[in-house]
């Protein structure tokens, strides 16, 4: 019932149409043997071997140690790890245990992104303007998006923005919980004997997984039954499924709301 599909590597595999006539599929990827670097022609084995007798063996590869990052950026140069660091925690203050949560339930929302913040219209002529950043979260248990901007020259939190049913791309902390819970679930079992197949080994969690989630945002996608009405005010995903290494395992029919922790399957 499963379907194994092969495509040269440098196709995006993600968009194709998999077969599903089971639970889930598998897709296998080769590499073609005539696959060059250059993407060229490969010259003639004796050719090349006389050229490379002509011209010796290369030279030792040399690896040199990185520049040392400074604490700040200056300009618009990407945030130093100590900001990143900085403005993750000015924008995170102690707060009561549970009022906030992540994707796992721990206390605190779940981290997102942080980027540079752009400059306002007066500040783009300064030799030195400001640095800031923009942490972004969401938070599980009041299922919330939010951002906040941090001034790193002044240390401040400058504005706050609370947001529901907006759902930007997801973790991939989120995309890991989601694989999670789609494995413990009953719907999951098509995932765990495609993997057995693969393998020849259970699968009982993430790890020999790679995933990548993308939003489902239930109806403003189209009909959302049941269990995916909640979706777009809950948080939903659905998943890019591959084995470390090896093949790929469909499993985008597969909705996993992480705010109720629950799967369901569209179709």
């Amino acid at each position: 019932m499963r379907h194994l599909m092969h495509r040269h590597l440098g196709k995006a595999v993600a968009g194709a149409a998999v077969a599903l006539t089971g639970t889930a599929a598998m897709v296998a990827i080769t590499l073609p043997s005539d696959a060059g670097a250059t993407g060229g022609t490969e010259r003639s084995r004796p050719a090349a071997a006389a050229q490379g007798r002509d011209q010796g063996p290369p030279p030792p590869g040399v690896v040199e140690k990185a520049p040392a990052e400074g604490e700040r950026g200056r300009g618009r140069d990407p945030l130093t790890d100590d900001e990143l660091r900085r403005a993750e925690e000015l924008a995170l203050p102690p707060t009561r245990r549970g009022a906030t949560a992540d994707v796992t339930g721990r206390s605190g929302p779940e981290r997102l992104t942080t980027d540079l913040a752009e400059l306002t219209p007066a500040e783009t002529g300064l030799a030195d303007p400001p640095r800031r950043a923009l942490v972004s979260f969401y938070d599980y248990t009041s299922d919330s998006y939010l951002t906040k901007t941090v001034n790193l020259t002044t240390s401040k939190v400058e504005s706050t923005d609370t947001q529901h049913g907006v759902q930007p791309p997801p973790s991939r902390a989120e995309a890991v919980e989601a694989a999670r819970l789609l494995i413990a679930a009953p719907l999951g079992s098509g995932l765990r004997e495609d993997y057995h197949q693969a393998t020849g080994r259970d699968l009982t969690g993430p790890e020999p997984l790679s995933v990548t989630g993308f939003v489902y945002r239930g109806r403003a996608e189209g009909d959302a039954p049941g269990a995916l009405g909640d979706c777009g005010e809950h948080r939903c995903i659905r998943l890019f499924t591959k084995v470390k290494n090896g093949q790929w395992i469909d499993t985008r029919r597969f909705v996993i709301d992480l705010s109720a922790r629950t799967v369901a399957r569209l179709g």
